[in-house]
């Protein structure tokens, strides 16, 4: 016996069911449905985002996907050659890793010569240290599958706290932990781990010039990534920029190279101990001025109003304040909010929003702006330096702390004796500047 309510919905659904076929036959035909793959994608990504279905995310982040790759000739300066056996033992050393690293690199004096060394040999009795930086995409996860590894890199209190204390520790800016004073394939190294959105994050904007102005200078690179290639080109030609504000009309790729291998260096409050040695950049620049050249060369004669000969080692500018004004207005945002933040407050400069080309060739074409921008780099430079040294108390542990810190008095004490003080304090790279 059929209840009275179903009664009811009877006549409703057999008008409803006419209604649809009398509309589907009466009007036009309809467009043919999609293919059955458009059909799937179509329905998929609406349904991944309901409440009524909760599917988890991917394992890997797609925000990046869209630098999976760039022509093999874009950002080619970058890749510096080095000797063949330097090239296999690099390379060994970062095979070794089983947690993944998306961008890995060397430098240092154990990688490219350097003035006032003995040698340049690693694996000799008094060779420099080796030096690795390395991008993860996930520090924690890095770090629990390196320790499980190479329990031994880390000290003893950091293995007690585990990956995730490392990680917090790292994340503090200027965003890097070290591994110092390890020893792998028969030569010492030390190894830095940061991210690779903290890295590129530094390349674009200076925010604390640690790892950019490391990448200022000569590095090898060994595991190649295209997003850190890309804002490893701007950085670059930011430090090309930055270094024409503060340079004059005429001047030799000598000065441009020390301007530049010196910016992460102006404000580093390890300048400021004794053991350390006044006369790096030079030292760097004398050995690896073809380096430079390789690295900068394409990049300053790309700009507008630079005039720098293959053949020459003398460079001509443009100084007019129009010409700097176009230099001005480009410099990483960390760099020109502090540039702009000191004219703030000056009467004699109009306000921005008046008239903006005014406003940048006023900047540009103060007597006192070289000055200005090297104060700022010093401000951008002091603070990451000074918090990275205390975290290689940390990161280094006690032990190696004192070790390390010996060697270096000793090493310079008996430079500063013989008279080579120079080659003597930089014969290994510090535990906290990359």
């Amino acid at each position: 016996m059929i209840s009275r309510t179903h009664a009811r919905r009877i006549p409703t659904l057999v008008a409803r069911s006419l209604s649809t076929e009398t509309a589907t036959s009466s009007g036009p035909h309809p467009p043919p449905p999609p293919p059955p793959s458009q059909a799937k994608h179509s329905t998929a990504k609406p349904l991944a985002r309901t409440r009524l279905n909760p599917a988890p995310r991917p394992a890997v982040s797609h925000r990046h996907q869209v630098l999976a790759s760039l022509p093999p000739s874009f950002g080619r300066n970058q890749f510096l050659p080095v000797a063949d056996s330097t090239r296999a033992l690099l390379e060994s050393i970062v095979a070794k890793f089983e947690a993944p690293i998306r961008y890995a690199f060397a430098y240092g004096s154990g990688v490219f010569e350097q003035d006032g060394y003995t040698t340049s040999n690693p694996a000799s009795k008094d060779g420099p240290m080796l030096d690795f930086l390395f991008a993860v995409t996930h520090a924690d996860h890095w770090h629990s599958i390196n320790m499980h590894q190479f329990p031994g890199h880390y000290p003893l209190g950091a293995r007690m706290l585990g990956s995730s204390f490392v990680a917090k520790v790292e994340d503090i800016p200027p965003g890097v932990w070290f591994n110092s004073m390890v020893q792998m394939n028969g030569v010492t190294i030390k190894y830095g781990v940061t991210t690779v959105d903290n890295l590129c994050s530094d390349l674009l904007n200076w925010k604390s010039l640690y790892l950019s102005g490391r990448m200022h200078k000569p590095i090898r690179i060994i595991k190649d990534d295209a997003r850190v290639r890309l804002t490893q080109q701007v950085n670059l030609t930011s430090a090309v920029r930055t270094a024409l504000l503060t340079l004059p009309e005429g001047f030799s790729e000598t000065e441009l190279f020390e301007r530049i291998a010196g910016f992460s260096y102006g404000g580093d409050v390890r300048m400021l101990l004794p053991a350390e040695n006044r006369g790096k950049v030079g030292n760097i620049v004398r050995k690896q001025a073809p380096q430079f050249k390789e690295l900068y060369h394409r990049l300053v004669v790309a700009l507008p109003g630079v005039h720098w000969p293959a053949h020459s080692s003398t460079i001509q500018q443009d100084t007019s304040p129009h010409a700097r004004a176009a230099h001005l207005r480009k410099l990483p945002s960390n760099l020109l909010k502090g540039v702009t933040g000191h004219y703030a407050s000056q009467p004699s400069i109009p306000p921005k929003e008046a008239d903006e080309a005014v406003y940048w060739t006023r900047l540009a074409g103060d007597p006192a702006l070289p000055t200005v921008i090297e104060k700022e780099l010093h401000r951008i430079v002091r603070y990451p330096s000074a918090v990275q040294t205390l975290k290689g108390l940390v990161s280094a542990g006690p032990v190696k702390s004192i070790r390390y810190s010996a060697e270096k008095v000793t090493k310079w004490w008996k430079g500063s004796g013989s008279g080579s003080a120079t080659g003597s304090s930089t014969s290994s790279s510090s535990s906290t500047k990359p």
